[in-house]
C-alpha cells in the first residue's frame, strides 16, 4: 500500500490550553500521538506546513498548501485544518489540484482537552482518503462531503451537506 501524505496546517486539532490565562495556543502538532492512540498501521508521511488558526490563513498559506499537495509523491492526502475556513481552503484546492484524493479534516475541541472529536475525525479522514476517488473532500463527524456541498453549521457545531 502506498503511503498517505498527512499535511499539518494547525487549527483546533493542534491547539494547547493555557490553564492560567485561558488562552489557546500552538506549540507542536499532536499528529504522531493521535496515530499512536488510534493504533494506526497505515504507512503515512507527515509534513508540518504551519500551525495556524484557520481564521488567520492567508492567500499565501493556501497557495503553500496547494504547492505541497501538487509536489507530493502520494496520490492520497489528508490535511489537518481549522474548521472555521476549512471549506474555503477546500474550494481553493479544488481549482488547483487534479489526479489526487485530498481530504481535509479538523476538530471542534482541542485534542489536549482529552475529550475531542479529533481522533475520530482523523481516523475517518484516513479511511476516506484510501477509498474515495480523486477529488477534494471534507471529513467531519464520521461523514465525508464533496468540497462544494458542505458547510459548517455554527449553531449545532457540525458539518452538514448543502444542496
Amino acid at each position: 500500500m502506498n503511503a498517505i501524505h498527512i499535511i499539518v496546517t494547525g487549527g483546533t486539532f493542534d491547539k494547547e490550553y493555557n490553564f492560567i490565562s485561558g488562552e489557546l495556543y500552538f506549540r507542536e502538532t499532536h499528529l504522531q500521538e493521535l496515530l499512536e492512540k488510534g493504533r494506526s498501521q497505515l504507512p503515512v508521511r507527515i509534513s508540518q506546513l504551519m500551525l495556524k488558526d484557520s481564521l488567520e490563513m492567508t492567500q499565501q498559506d493556501r497557495e503553500l498548501i496547494v504547492a505541497s499537495c501538487n509536489a507530493s509523491e502520494e496520490e492520497r492526502i489528508v490535511i489537518t485544518h481549522g474548521t472555521d475556513t476549512m471549506t474555503d481552503t477546500a474550494k481553493f484546492l479544488a481549482k488547483e489540484i487534479v489526479h489526487k484524493t485530498v481530504v481535509l479534516t479538523g476538530a471542534m475541541i482541542p485534542i489536549k482537552f482529552g475529550s475531542s472529536d479529533g481522533l475520530f475525525n482523523l481516523g475517518s479522514a484516513l479511511a476516506f482518503a484510501q477509498s474515495l476517488p480523486h477529488g477534494i473532500y471534507v471529513a467531519m463527524n464520521g461523514r465525508y462531503f464533496h468540497w462544494d456541498k458542505v458547510r459548517k453549521n455554527r449553531q449545532s457545531g457540525i458539518f452538514e451537506e448543502t444542496i
